[in-house]
């Protein structure tokens, strides 16, 4: 019998297991990956932003917690961070949903750097369609990085991993709970597991594990999303830059590869469902068969930034995102951390970024949690 499951390799799963283990003096702790690396999916597979609040300016609790996360997450990450570029917001003139004065206002209230931005900067944009450009401190992670650290840490905590496993089901047992457990891919059942604490990390798979294990409490949205992995001209190599407040694009540096990832809020989401037990969004996703709209991103970025007209696509990211219903409309990103009513020691967690990790550690620094 384990003290816990955490089932999701991913940032959050490895992040957990870590501090059960090291913090809360749990013995036996085991991680389980229906994938065959970890931090291979939603963890790799994003705009490896990190966060400072800027990007929330109609959700104050997110933005403040970015601002209270980031230099955290530097701290503990240094290896993982890439600070070596210029990170550029640009205010639209059209159909954006905050205006250059209310986003400096609002950075105010936030206490985040903003300063104008330079002249060499601002003549990369097409000043008829932007309002304003701002400098701003904000930085991207190497995920890559992330996968060697998380391999090396849960070795040295003796935490013990295994990979192609997925969980179908959990129900109570004396003194737990039982996971039953297959291989992925084949899908023959392997031995079932018990352990005193289980914590769902899967992400977008949250509510399709079986058994007694009861749908979370808020509405879930799956989307496929699209990432672009693009090389951009060399005006461009060092800098980032995020258009807003809208339908509007990202460019970042993209550590792992060395190019750039582009994202539009148009064309990244190629469909969206709400989410339905039984029906398994990475199995969908690996169904899908979707044309890239990479090119479609790029032509309308090249509208406001004309040099990205240059950029060549190396690559095409899909993976399932998943949100909360109840903050699509303020773009809030909160955790999602439950604890299930019927199966006690089983919690349900979700992040939107990775900077939420350190949300979801304090939520469990109240929990009676402890070994057995």
């Amino acid at each position: 019998m384990f003290d816990a499951l955490v089932i999701g390799g991913g940032f959050f799963g490895v992040s957990i297991a870590c501090y059960l283990k090291e913090t809360r003096g749990l013995r036996d702790v085991c991680i389980l990956e229906r994938e065959s690396r970890l931090l291979s999916r939603a963890s790799f597979n994003n705009q490896a932003r990190i966060h400072n609040g800027y990007h929330y300016p109609r959700s104050f609790v997110t933005a403040y917690r970015s601002r209270v996360n980031l230099p955290q997450f530097v701290a503990d990450f240094p290896f993982a961070v890439e600070t070596g570029f210029t990170k550029l917001y640009a205010i639209a003139r059209q159909g954006s949903k905050v205006n250059a004065r209310q986003f400096q206002r609002f950075c105010k209230e936030i206490g985040a750097r903003l300063e104008p931005a330079s002249g060499e900067h601002l003549d990369l944009f097409d000043n008829r369609l932007i309002e304003a450009v701002f400098a701003v401190e904000e930085f991207a992670f190497n995920a890559a990085q992330l996968q060697s650290w998380a391999m090396q840490r849960l070795a040295d905590l003796e935490i013990e991993v295994r990979l192609n496993q997925r969980v179908v089901a959990c129900r109570p047992a004396d003194g737990g709970t039982t996971a039953e457990v297959v291989e992925t891919g084949r899908g023959d059942s392997l031995e079932p597991l018990r352990a005193r604490y289980i914590f769902n990390c899967t992400y977008s798979g949250l509510n399709q594990v079986g058994g007694d294990a009861q749908p979370v409490s808020v509405q879930l949205k799956h989307e496929i999303a699209e990432m672009g992995i693009i090389k951009v001209p060399p005006a461009l190599r060092s800098i980032g830059v995020t258009v807003m407040d809208g339908p509007y694009f990202s460019v970042m540096p993209f550590p792992p590869s060395g190019y750039h990832s582009l994202s539009h809020v148009r064309y990244t989401p190629h469909l969206f469902w709400y989410d339905r037990a039984g029906e398994d969004p990475y199995a969908r996703l690996q169904s899908y068969q979707g044309i890239s709209r990479v090119d479609r991103m790029l032509r309308d970025a090249s509208r406001y930034i004309p040099t990205l007209v240059d950029s060549t696509q190396k690559d095409s990211l899909l993976e399932v995102k998943t949100v909360l219903v109840k903050n699509e409309g303020n773009d809030g990103r909160p955790i999602l951390f439950e604890k299930s009513a019927s199966m006690p020691g089983y919690y349900s967690i979700l992040g939107g970024k990775i900077d939420n990790v350190y949300d979801v550690i304090e939520k469990l620094s109240l929990e009676d949690i402890h070994a057995g």
